[in-house]
C-alpha cells in the first residue's frame, strides 16, 4: 500500500471494472452460455457439435454435456458451468433447464439495476421471497408417490433418460434404475432414504447398452491369472474365469 491505497498487480491486458459495468459485464457473460444451451431444449432441442483442441468431437444436446466440454474462462460464466454441475449432481436431470431460467432471472435483474434498483439487498431479497414462494407453490400442487408405484417412477427415470445418449433403451435402463433404487431403500423415521454408495456401477468395453443387466450382490473385477485359463463353460464355472458372485 503506498498512502493507505492499495496497489493492485495485474496481468498485462487485463480489464478491471467497477460499478454497474461489471455487473452488467458479469450478466451478459451468464446469459450468453444460457443462450449456447437453450437451443437443446425440449422435444424439438437441436443436438450440439463440439470439437475441442485436439480434434475430439462431442456430439449431444445434455445440458451439463456441454457445458463441461466448453472452455469457459469468464468467472460469472463459470458460475453458470457449476449451476449446471450441481443440478446434475443433486437431481440428475434438468440440468439445461436450471441454466436456462437462471439466465432469464439475470436478464430480469439487468433491467431493475438499469432502474437503480439495489442489486445485493432489494433484487436478491425479491429473488430469495419468490423461490421460498416457488416452493409453497409446487408442495401444495405435488402429489406422494409410493414405493410400489413401478409404473409412474419408470416414467419418471424415463424422462431423464430421454435426453441422453442411452435414450434409445430407456425402457430397460430405467426398469433396472427402479429395481436398483429399490433394492437399497432404507425406511429410517418413517421415511424411505437411499445411499447411491450402495448403488455401484461397473463399465465394460464391448456390448450393447442393451448387455446392461443387475446383479444383486457383489462384482469380483479380477483378470485371469493366465492367458491358457479357459472361460465360463456351459457345465461348469472355471475357477480363472471373471464372473460376477450372485
Amino acid at each position: 500500500m503506498i498512502g493507505g491505497q492499495p496497489i493492485f498487480i495485474l496481468k498485462e491486458g487485463t480489464k478491471r471494472e467497477t460499478g454497474k459495468d461489471a455487473i452488467k459485464n458479469n450478466i451478459e457473460a451468464a446469459i450468453a452460455i444460457a443462450q449456447s444451451v437453450r437451443t437443446s431444449l425440449g422435444p424439438r432441442g437441436m443436438d450440439k457439435m463440439l470439437v475441442d483442441s485436439l480434434g475430439d468431437i462431442v456430439i449431444t444436446n445434455d445440458g451439463v454435456t456441454i457445458l463441461k466440454e466448453m472452455d469457459v474462462e469468464h468467472p460469472a460464466a463459470k458460475m453458470m458451468v457449476e449451476v449446471s454441475k450441481t443440478q446434475d449432481s443433486f437431481v440428475g436431470d434438468g440440468t439445461t433447464t436450471a441454466v436456462v431460467i437462471a439466465g432469464a432471472l439475470l436478464q430480469q435483474a439487468e433491467g431493475l439495476i438499469n432502474q437503480n434498483v439495489h442489486p445485493p439487498t432489494v433484487i436478491s431479497e425479491g429473488y430469495r421471497m419468490a423461490a421460498e414462494e416457488a416452493k409453497k407453490i409446487i408442495d401444495s400442487i405435488s402429489k406422494p408417490v409410493k414405493p410400489d408405484d413401478k409404473e409412474l417412477l419408470m416414467k419418471m427415470a424415463a424422462t431423464s433418460l430421454s435426453s441422453k445418449s442411452a435414450s434409445g433403451s430407456k425402457e430397460k435402463l430405467s426398469e433396472i434404475s427402479y429395481q436398483a433404487v429399490k433394492a437399497v431403500a432404507e425406511e429410517i423415521d418413517g421415511k424411505l432414504h437411499v445411499d447411491f454408495d450402495n448403488i455401484q456401477i461397473v463399465k465394460k468395453h464391448g456390448g450393447e447398452i442393451e448387455d446392461t443387466q443387475l446383479i444383486y450382490g457383489v462384482i469380483v473385477d479380477k483378470e485371469k491369472v493366465h492367458p491358457a485359463c479357459p472361460t465360463l463353460s456351459r457345465t461348469r464355472r472355471s475357477l480363472c474365469s471373471t464372473q460376477p458372485l450372485r
